[in-house]
């Protein structure tokens, strides 16, 4: 089947989604590298990657799991990361190499890690250090064999990355202690990886991309094969709803929503990089005074949310203290935005758009 039609928000429209002009997420990926190389791609905690440069950095990643590791094609590789820098390029490095990307919460328990792990086979995993003591407590009973650590600093250049982490390890603490055999730093795997030349591996739609895990809640998680063209269609389906708003190069979007989850992964990060836009990273919303104060900074175009964090944000007083001049779309998915959110939301000083609701 090369072509799906989709029906419009608006009565009466339709329109046509051509899936062929994609043969995987990778390919998504390098076409935005290369049609928007020298713009701003990711952002957190201001240190921006562009496309080019975050192309290069997943592609010494892969060069780094093929050549170093020497991963095999269809080996499965688990992302256990907030929002960082190192979030996208983990990602789109794995699937160029040809692996299937298990996204994993790091805010699971050791009981929900070890399931994870074990079922879905992964043999390497790539996690942030502020939650490597849970995977230490359940590595023995997995068959992971492959450690990657990266830390929050280690993106920011020698002295204010060093800095980053001297305040999250020693004065702040959320790095609890952990001891775990032959780990790689995610700097030098990408160092390592830089040495050797790259062989691209050809993908198509019918490939399997993802292994995302279910919230659980009707027992344990279950995993969800996804395959390249899955996350290709849903992503130009969305795409379509809102292609009338939609700049090309020129948004700013925040990316607050966990990565891991697929709705944030397919909105926040396949359509608006496919878009060419400037995706802001928010590492911990939770965190809303310095959530705030981010946006603050920020000329936002795109909001992408949900009810609890639309709630949360309009019921805080230093939220009117935030510019939105410049928002021109709005986005709520996991479920229905509640009418009394909703209206506070749309008091805002901007024209905001209710539909779609993606």
């Amino acid at each position: 089947m090369k072509k799906i039609w989709l029906d419009s928000y608006e009565k009466g429209v339709s329109a046509e989604i051509d899936i062929t002009q994609y043969n995987s997420i990778s390919d998504v990926f390098r076409q935005s590298v290369e049609k928007f190389a020298g713009l701003p791609a990711f952002q957190n905690m201001g240190k921006t990657l562009t496309y080019a440069e975050t192309g290069k950095l997943a592609t010494d990643f892969a060069s780094y799991l093929q050549n170093v590791l020497k991963l095999p094609r269809g080996e499965r590789v688990a992302i256990m990361m907030p929002n960082v820098l190192q979030y996208p390029i983990a990602l789109f490095g794995i699937l160029q190499a040809g692996l299937v990307a298990v996204n994993t919460n790091p805010l699971y328990t050791p009981r929900e890690l070890e399931h994870q792990l074990k079922d879905s086979g992964a043999t390497a995993i790539i996690v942030l250090e502020n939650f490597a003591n849970t995977l230490e407590l359940v590595l023995p009973r997995t068959q992971i064999k492959h450690v990657i650590v990266a830390s929050v600093g280690e993106m920011f250049g020698l002295l204010k990355g060093s800095l980053i982490n001297f305040v999250i390890r020693k004065i702040k603490k959320m790095v609890p202690e952990y001891r775990i055999r032959e780990t790689v730093s995610f700097q030098t795997a990408l160092k390592e990886g830089a040495k050797h030349v790259f062989q691209p591996v050809a993908l198509n739609r019918e490939d399997t991309a993802l292994l995302q895990y279910t919230g659980g809640t009707t027992g344990v998680a279950k995993g969800a094969v996804l395959s390249h063209g899955n996350i290709c269609a849903n992503m130009l389906q969305a795409k379509e709803w809102i292609k009338n708003q939609l700049r090309e190069g020129k948004e700013t979007v925040i990316a607050a929503l966990p990565l891991y989850h697929i709705f944030a992964l397919t909105v926040n990060l396949m359509i608006f990089a496919n878009a060419g836009s400037k995706i802001i990273l928010i590492t911990n919303p939770r965190d809303m005074k310095g959530f705030i104060g981010e946006l603050k900074k920020q000329q936002v175009n795109v909001f992408i949310g949900v009810n609890t964090l639309f709630n949360a944000m309009v019921n805080r007083p230093d939220f009117a203290e935030v510019d939105f001049s410049g928002l021109r779309l709005t986005l709520g998915g996991g479920m229905a935005t509640q009418k009394a959110v909703a209206e506070k939301w749309k008091k805002l000083p901007v024209r905001l758009l209710s539909k779609p609701t993606v």
